[in-house]
């Protein structure tokens, strides 16, 4: 327990001596961790481009913009001050003036501590190899591409800067989970609605129910609900299960995809067990969305029907030719290889998106240090008509006291159609 407080508030207060110069490296040791827990990496490195050299295409409703160089090169941000570097990370402030896209996450990073900060600065001035790379300029349609509306949206929906301050008598533990979810680790920026102006509804659990209730499709993908919903979100998660999870990208009866399979692979599985126990804790701390909501309840007649040879329901006999090798009959799969479909919440959810898209895409469970297999499904788009498809996904969503809604073949058209001609 002592090593648990101590790693908890570590990051909080230590690092304010580590900034008046006692230990540079250590200094930069803690940046590259912050840079982790922020999994900067993962938007600022192209594909097969060089680390925190920027180019990777990032798709908006106005048009595509690119991230940038952040390296110590010239090209990149080698002739920021701190001043510059914390103008840009917590304020969406560019060096020459400039208000940032809001695809960099600054709203939330608004709440990162100024020592975290003089740590990031530290690591990418001295931890980080510098690339000469030029920034590529957005690739938007004028007027859009105007910078000026943005300062506008800055001024209207981020928040003012501030030091992060724990709720007074909170867990400790808690507390260090909220500054990470809310700030450097920008979980609203999937995992929370945005509205028409394109502002998340909500950037913190006293903004109401909102908050990391689940994002609108993009590129292919929904992030899914981290509330305590039982049917489409964490209601059925245990603490230790979450801490599994974003370690290995995998647990009893859940595995990683999409997006979310980066930011293990990039950041969640070089984070602590207490700063992970710390997300956990917090996640689970949310309540549900739905008061409603109630835990699923198995029911066994398809299952068993499917032990007596009775594929009648639409979609089974699709289902045993295709799915049940890996998934099971009984839908519970194969702990940390192939997950459960039985209470899968992502199979509930209203959007059935991520559904449609895993299965006419297949995906891979990739490799961490602590779980070094990796497991690859299928892609089916070659094999299965859109009608195929959409029968299987209704089976799965309907079964072992499933409770999806319905998607028809239209659906799967048109989500083949775009994938296939972005």
């Amino acid at each position: 327990m002592k090593a648990l407080v101590i790693a908890t508030f570590g990051l909080l207060g230590s690092v304010s001596a580590m900034a008046a110069g006692a230990d540079p490296q250590a200094l930069i040791r803690q940046g590259e961790y912050l840079a982790r827990a922020g999994d900067c990496v993962a938007c600022h490195t192209a594909k097969d481009g060089k680390p925190f050299a920027g180019g990777l295409p990032m798709e908006t409703p106005i048009g595509t913009i690119y991230s940038t160089n952040i390296t110590p090169d010239k090209s990149g941000i080698g002739d920021y001050s701190f001043e510059d570097f914390d103008n840009a990370v917590r304020h969406g402030i560019a060096q020459n003036g400039s208000t940032l896209y809001p695809a960099m996450p600054y709203p939330s990073y608004a709440r990162v501590n100024e020592a975290d900060m003089h740590a990031l600065y530290a690591y990418f001035m001295k931890g980080v190899a510098p690339v000469k790379h030029a920034n590529k300029p957005v690739d938007i349609p004028w007027p859009m591409s105007m910078r000026w509306p943005l300062a506008m949206w800055r001024w209207t929906f981020a928040p003012a800067v501030h030091d992060f301050t724990p709720v007074a008598g909170q867990d400790p533990v808690l507390s260090r989970g909220a500054y990470l979810v809310e700030g450097l680790g920008h979980c609203g920026a999937c995992h929370t609605p945005r509205a028409l102006t394109m502002q998340e509804k909500a950037l913190s659990a006293t903004d109401g129910s909102t908050f990391l209730s689940g994002s609108a499709p993009l590129e292919g993908w929904i992030a899914k609900n981290l509330r305590g919903d039982h049917k489409d979100g964490l209601g059925s998660w245990d603490e230790t299960q979450l801490v599994q999870f974003l370690k290995t990208g995998r647990s009893d009866r859940s595995a990683v995809f999409g997006g979310m399979s980066d930011v293990i692979v990039h950041s969640m599985q070089y984070m602590s067990d207490a700063d992970l126990t710390a997300i956990a804790r917090y996640l689970k701390s949310l309540p549900a969305v739905d008061s409603t909501d109630k835990p699923h309840q198995y029911d066994p007649a398809v299952a068993d029907a499917l032990w007596n040879g009775d594929d009648s329901k639409r979609g089974a006999a699709v289902y045993i030719d295709n799915c049940a090798a890996c998934h099971r009959t009984d839908g519970h799969g194969y702990a940390r290889v192939f997950p459960a479909l039985a209470g899968n919440p992502v199979l509930q959810s209203e959007d059935s998106t991520s559904l449609i898209h895993i299965v006419l895409k297949g995906g891979t469970l990739p490799a961490t240090h602590t779980a070094p297999s990796t497991f690859t499904m299928p892609a089916f788009d070659w094999r299965l008509s859109d009608q195929e498809v959409a029968d299987v996904v209704n089976f799965i969503r309907t079964s072992w006291g499933n409770r999806g809604a319905d998607v028809n073949a239209s659906d799967v058209k048109s989500m083949r159609d775009s994938s296939t001609h972005p």
